[in-house]
């Protein structure tokens, strides 16, 4: 296995070959999860795209098997507050050391051939030279728990190039209300109900 590194892709040879692997990587996630985990195809290329954005990826020979994406820039992100980087992490908000890991998906038939460690190993290089306050979120499929999981796995990882601490910063829960039968109450007699008349 080898790593490759890669910013802006613009082959869309490349683009159609990582999208392979992030369905097959990501869909058992995204079949788990309540929130919209999985990027759709433009949202994808997009981030691929992005200058801001490192692309990391383990190769079989010539198979991508893992990769990474980690934004360098939180305010290029949807998913992280500036705001909330700039007041609890001045020093490092300023000094643009907040990155965001996007994604991490690993095929599952290299889960347990080193894929990972691969992948970790050079990415984390990277960020450990720089100083990053590295950024992630996990879906509870992959992290049931406060402790073990994927940051677990993660932290591991990025000890294996440098010191490192684990921070946790927020928990989000997800909740439904089920209505299972028939309301006791009906839209009725004390809704007014306008119906709007075409203009003209």
């Amino acid at each position: 296995m080898h790593v490759t590194r890669h910013s802006a892709i613009a082959d869309p040879t490349l683009i159609d070959r990582l999208w392979s692997l992030y369905v097959r990587a990501y869909l058992p996630v995204a079949e788990e999860t309540v929130t919209h985990e999985m990027l759709d195809r433009v949202e994808f290329a997009g981030q691929l795209r992005s200058s801001v954005n490192r692309v990391w990826v383990v190769w079989d020979g010539d198979m991508p098997v893992a990769m990474t994406v980690i934004s360098t820039d939180v305010r290029s992100t949807r998913w992280l507050s500036e705001q909330y980087f700039a007041k609890h992490f001045p020093d490092r908000y300023a000094a643009g050391q907040v990155h965001y890991v996007v994604w991490a998906v690993v095929d599952p038939d290299y889960g347990a051939r080193g894929a990972v460690v691969h992948l970790g190993k050079h990415c984390l290089a990277v960020e450990a030279e720089e100083g990053a306050l590295l950024v992630f979120d996990t879906p509870e499929v992959n992290q049931p728990n406060e402790t073990g999981g994927s940051a677990e796995l993660l932290l591991r990882l990025a000890r294996m190039v440098s010191d490192a601490d684990l921070v946790p910063i927020s928990v989000q829960r997800y909740y439904a209300i089920s209505f299972p039968a028939p309301p006791r109450y009906r839209d009725g007699a004390d809704v007014e109900h306008v119906l709007q008349r075409p203009v003209g």
